[in-house]
């Protein structure tokens, strides 16, 4: 599996229990701020709560330029095992 491939599948069953707002950081090393997202099969859509500096709120990026995503909201790590991850 690509990075590409395993980003686009934590966007793709991402659950309902766990925010969809937080920071996408990108190959760039560019940081996006979002609340929302939708996806499709290459490419992500974010949306951004106030507008950057050129006016634009939605961003659409190529899963392959994702390099990290931040959470914002605290959460406990329980949480996230509904994502797949699990303690070692």
């Amino acid at each position: 599996m690509s990075i590409g491939e395993g980003w686009r599948n934590l966007f793709e069953n991402w659950p309902e229990t766990i925010p969809r707002n937080g920071i996408l950081v990108t190959n760039y090393s560019e940081t996006i701020p979002f609340k929302a997202f939708m996806i499709s099969g290459s490419i992500l859509l974010v949306e951004r709560e106030t507008p950057d500096s050129q006016g634009a709120r939605k961003v659409l990026i190529a899963y392959d330029c994702i390099s990290a995503v931040k959470l914002t909201t605290p959460l406990d790590l329980p949480r996230f095992l509904v994502m797949g991850f699990q303690a070692p």
